[in-house]
């Protein structure tokens, strides 16, 4: 099938071919100018072009300008304290203690209560993604009592599920030591 589309255009192409041959001169005179200039070929030199130089600066420039515009913006939790200076003191209050009960909680960490602790760390990251959450709505001007008030309830909401959890690590020690109490060897 290929084929035949082959034949097919070499026919409609056929008498337009240059089959035609040249001067039998034409080899001498090729071999002349050769040799006229010696095998030398010139080369015209290059221009400089000053658009890749031009274009490295630039990107270094526009590079550093980012990472300084980065540097230099102030904090989240500065922003907030800006807008709601009561926010920063409950977040330090509530942080503390948050801190505190989870490294009790990682005390805490043996093998009967690994998957507690894990599963509960889980939570405090999702707790804390809200909060960020929450910090960026204060800074778009949402209503800031209404998220100062839901600020509190992810702290408190934090605080509950760390004392819960350390209250059932506390269970399951008292139980393993009282199982242990009654087997007799």
């Amino acid at each position: 099938m290929e084929n035949d589309k082959l034949n097919i255009l070499f026919e409609k192409l056929q008498g337009t071919f240059d089959i035609e041959e040249p001067n039998n001169d034409h080899r001498q005179l090729f071999l002349e100018k050769l040799k006229a200039s010696k095998g030398v070929i010139s080369i015209r030199p290059k221009k400089k072009s000053w658009w890749r130089p031009l274009s490295i600066a630039a990107s270094i420039a526009v590079l550093c300008t980012m990472g300084i515009g980065l540097y230099n913006t102030p904090d989240i939790d500065q922003q907030v304290a800006k807008i709601l200076p009561e926010a920063s003191k409950i977040e330090l209050y509530f942080s503390g203690l948050i801190e505190e009960q989870v490294k009790q909680l990682e005390n805490e960490d043996k093998p009967e209560t690994k998957r507690i602790i894990e599963d509960t760390m889980i939570q405090l990251k999702k707790l804390e993604t809200n909060y960020i959450q929450l910090e960026q709505d204060l800074l778009n001007g949402g209503n800031s009592k209404l998220i100062l008030s839901a600020m509190i309830t992810n702290f408190q909401t934090r605080i509950d599920l760390l004392k819960d959890v350390l209250d059932q690590v506390e269970t399951i020690k008292n139980l393993k030591t009282h199982n242990d109490e009654q087997i007799t060897i």
